[in-house]
């Protein structure tokens, strides 16, 4: 202990040299500590991934048969790649026409639009002015709803036509419509 009085700052030398090796092995210890804890916060951001992954991995003959099924079933509503946009539009406008005549609607504009073409379907749009009874536009929607493949009502307009009406006669409401319609179809 004397010696440790009598040479004080020798022994402060020989404390901090012994001190350093101690104070770097810690700095390595830490650092490697906090690189196990990234690792393990990556491993932990990644298992929901790989999951789901695994999961695909195991279903995947069932989702291939989904996905046939889907396709299939896709191919009833649009119209197939192989006819003409020219001759669908044409198809499409005839179609609607017959079907809103049906319900008991007149025509007063029917207009076949450019096809806008998108990755893997081309819209067919259709234009069309009508007008009658409110009774009739909900019956010639009704039919456009179920005509296949798949028309789309994209915008509707409805105005009111008001008028004179007689003493006895039974309440009607006349409106005139404005529809644009759309059609897919496929483009591969």
């Amino acid at each position: 202990m004397s010696w440790l009085r009598a040479h004080q700052r020798t022994a402060w030398v020989c404390g901090l040299t012994l001190l350093l090796p101690v104070l770097l092995y810690l700095d390595a210890l830490l650092g490697l500590w906090s690189l196990r804890q990234d690792s393990q916060a990556e491993i932990d951001r990644m298992q929901p991934r790989i999951a789901r992954m695994q999961g695909l991995i195991d279903y995947e003959d069932q989702l291939r048969e989904a996905a046939t099924r889907l396709d299939s079933q896709v191919l009833n509503l649009v119209y197939p790649a192989a006819e003409d946009q020219a001759e669908v539009a044409s198809a499409l406008q005839k179609n609607i026409r017959e079907i809103v005549t049906e319900a008991g609607l007149s025509v007063t504009n029917s207009q076949a639009l450019r096809a806008r073409e998108q990755e893997d379907f081309d819209y067919i749009g259709i234009k069309l002015t009508v007008s009658g009874e409110l009774a009739a536009l909900d019956e010639a929607l009704a039919g456009i709803a179920s005509h296949l493949p798949l028309v789309l009502v994209e915008t509707l307009d409805v105005f009111v036509k008001r008028g004179a009406r007689k003493k006895d006669a039974p309440e009607q409401q006349l409106v005139t419509a404005s529809l644009l319609l759309l059609s897919l179809r496929s483009a591969q």
